[in-house]
Formats: C-alpha cells, structure tokens, sequence
C-alpha cells in the first residue's frame, strides 16, 4: 500500500475529529387539528458534512419546508433531535437557539422576509449589528455592491423589484459569512430569468465562502447543482443519497 504523507494523515484525522455540520436523529412533526393527528415527518434521518451543498426536493405538502423550519430550530419536533456543528439544538432554550443562529446560520425565505421600514442597507446591516459588530456599515455596502446593489443602498424594498428584494436577502444571510445557510424556495416568487440569476449568484458566494448549504426546491434543475440530494415523500426521506 502506498505510504501517506504526514501533513495528509493529519488532515484525515482532522476531518475525522470534525463533527457533521449537520446531523438529524429520529426527527418527527406531529399537529393535531379538528380531525385528529397528522404526522408531518416520520422518524427522518441523515446528516452533511461540512462545505457540503445539500437539495431537499419533494412535491407540495411533502414535509420539506417543516423539515427546513426544524433545521434552524424555527420550530419544536414531536421527537428526535437536530445537532448543528455538535450542538443539540433542542437541548437549548428559545434563547440559545436564537444566540446560535446568530452565530452560525444564514436563511434565505422565499417571500424575502426583509423589514419594510428598513432601508437595504439596513437591512443587511441588523444580523452585524445584532452581533455587536464595529464595521456593519461597511460590511452591509460591500456585500449589497457584491450582489449588484451598490446604486440601491438607501431603497426600502416597496421601491424595490423582486429579483432585487432576494439579491438584499442574500445579502443579509451571507453578510455574517455564516459556516451554514439555508435556503427555502428562494426563487418561488422570481420569474424564470431572475430566478435564474439569483441562483447563479448564491451559489457563487456559496462556493467563495465554502458554507454548507440546504437549499429546499421543487426544481429539479437547481436540484442538480448540489451535490447530494434527499427526496422526501409524506414525511419521509425516500431517496437518500
């Protein structure tokens, strides 16, 4: 067998040592309405490895979204658990959590959940100076000209169209160059070229950042640009990969 540089076996061992970005263990929804209890999610399983770019496909009402929404820790499972870099995000209270999306996760929404009374400046400058960052100004103009802005800074997003509105978006969610970033149908409100165009543009600053990426769609061809892909199907994953 052919022997193994020392500075690469300390690379292997690194990466051994290193835990999944992203580990789900046993993970269920369950909601109970006016006709009983509905499982939105059985038992899902899997994990990601850091720098990995990860699709979650699957029909309307599949469960991918709620699967994302627990992902972040949006919202409590019936049962299982989500560890984030090895963290058990549900053994942390509500403000935990939130002190640990601050610190490690980006989300892009499909209806751009940008604040209105806000300028895209600010927008993008409010994650930086939740964090108590000195140079959120600076940091908010370089990333909104990054994303093809520049001339926009002080537009509030009424003023703005909608493939502008997700470039602000992606601006806030990588502006604090978090080591993990969800995306949730984030063209569904774009028509096809913009749509196009902010895709391109995500996985880009994606690739210049290497974060991991979970990215849930129901296209097919943005699918195919990661590099694994889950299928789920009434709340189960039914094409692991």
């Amino acid at each position: 067998m052919r022997d193994i540089p020392e500075g690469s076996k300390q690379l292997l061992s690194d990466q051994a040592l290193q835990p999944p970005a992203i580990e789900v263990r046993q993970l269920s929804k369950r909601v109970t309405d006016a006709s009983g209890e509905l499982t939105i999610l059985h038992s899902v399983d899997f994990t990601v490895q850091p720098a990995q770019t990860l699709a979650i496909v699957g029909a309307s009402g599949s469960g991918k979204s709620t699967l994302l929404g627990l992902l972040a820790g949006l919202d409590n499972p019936s049962s299982g658990t989500v560890l984030l870099d090895g963290v058990d995000i549900f053994a942390l209270d509500e403000d935990g959590r939130a002190r640990l999306r601050m610190a490690k996760l980006g989300f892009v929404f499909q209806s751009f959940q940008l604040l209105t009374h806000l300028s895209a400046l600010e927008n993008v400058m409010l994650p930086l100076e939740l964090r108590g960052d000195d140079n959120a100004r600076a940091k908010a103009t370089e990333m909104l000209g990054r994303v093809g802005l520049a001339s926009r800074l002080k537009h509030y997003p009424k003023f703005m169209s909608g493939g502008e509105q997700q470039r602000v978006a992606l601006a806030r969610a990588f502006v604090t160059e978090p080591p993990l970033l969800f995306a949730d149908e984030p063209t569904g409100s774009l028509d096809a070229a913009t749509g196009e165009a902010v895709i391109a543009l995500m996985f880009e600053l994606n690739r210049e950042r290497g974060s991991t990426l979970v990215l849930v769609t129901h296209d097919s061809d943005i699918a195919a640009r990661c590099g694994r892909t889950i299928t789920i199907a009434a709340g189960r994953i039914v094409e692991p990969a």
